[in-house]
């Protein structure tokens, strides 16, 4: 097991664990948490519209904005099979892109209705990765499914494709395109893919604590992995990933309550005021699964109508559980 993944031949993240683009989750914000806890090896954005990308303000965009120690960073991308896609990449070229990711396996109605990610077919995603590789240099990337159907062949036949027409790496999300998070990924199936390809294989799905990463690696034979509602719910995931499986030395004691105040502090860093509140309710909802009444927790937080009143809510929460440390 190597404790240092290659993008390409310029770029390297260490240790090999990466943060996956989530709507409304994968911001600055919880990027920096992340980063200050420790483990982290290497970013992606949130999914970004082609069409969109090229007239983004950086300075106030929530999709855009960046600081230099988030690094290094892959910004991932989605495109209809019609959509031109090099005035994305040259926005992306000036904002100092580590990689571009084309998501091609995202199922959400949004991106059916374009007929991008996971419902383009063989021919418009080659066609698209040529498109990539010519406008630019820099790493690429391609997160996908399992497919349509559990089709070895099939899946073989596109994971083959995209190495040949430049993918510099592969993450896999070891589910179906139809299946919902709930259904126990497959991670042996990543395995096939590491098998039938050279470039390295990023492992994606169903991982919440060390022992998940572990048997992820274990029957997938992964050369990293990709965390994404795990790091949510606890964003000392990585810290912890990378201390007991890379033995990387970080101090892994944190204070469950400092963390949650510390990211609201981000988000006033980090956000225009109107984009604190939404960002904060996403993130206590998956945070409050830490404690055992945290759906009071969640919902006082939902209902809170400014950030001063969410962090009162939660100021009473953390009295009544005593606050304290978290293993």
């Amino acid at each position: 097991m190597v404790d240092t993944l290659m993008l390409g031949t310029s770029t390297s993240c260490s240790p090999p664990l990466a943060l996956a683009p989530m709507v409304g989750l994968s911001h600055s914000a919880l990027r920096i948490l992340i980063l200050e806890i420790g483990g982290i090896g290497l970013f992606f954005s949130e999914m970004l519209s082609v069409t969109r990308l090229p007239i983004e303000n950086e300075t106030v965009s929530p999709f855009l904005c960046r600081t230099p120690v988030e690094s290094p960073f892959i910004y991932q991308i989605f495109a209809g099979p019609d959509q031109d896609i090099v005035p994305a990449v040259e926005r992306l070229h000036q904002l100092d892109a580590q990689g571009i990711d084309l998501n091609l396996g995202c199922p959400a109605p949004a991106v059916r209705k374009l007929g991008a990610g996971s419902f383009m077919g063989l021919t418009e995603v080659r066609s698209m990765v040529r498109c990539l590789r010519a406008a630019t240099s820099l790493p690429i990337s391609a997160k996908i499914r399992l497919g349509k159907t559990l089709d070895k062949d099939v899946l073989l036949t596109f994971c083959r494709m995209l190495e040949d027409e430049g993918v510099d790496l592969l993450t896999v999300h070891a589910r179906l395109q139809g299946e919902k998070f709930c259904r126990k990924p497959r991670w042996e199936w990543i395995g096939k893919v590491k098998n039938a390809v050279k470039v390295p294989v990023i492992a994606n799905g169903g991982i919440f604590c060390v022992e998940d990463a572990a048997k992820c690696l274990e029957r997938s034979g992964a050369d990293g992995l990709m965390v994404g509602r795990g790091a949510v719910c606890r964003p000392w995931l990585f810290a912890d990933i990378a201390k007991n499986i890379y033995n990387f030395d970080i101090d892994t004691g944190i204070n469950i309550k400092d963390v949650y105040f510390r990211f609201i502090e981000l988000l006033d860093a980090r956000f225009l005021p109107e984009r604190r509140l939404g960002r904060l309710k996403q993130f206590t909802h998956y945070y409050s699964s830490n404690f055992t009444f945290g759906h009071h927790f969640a919902t006082g937080v939902q209902n809170s109508k400014s950030i001063k009143e969410a962090k009162v809510v939660a100021e009473e929460f953390f009295d009544k559980i005593k606050g304290g440390s978290d293993d």
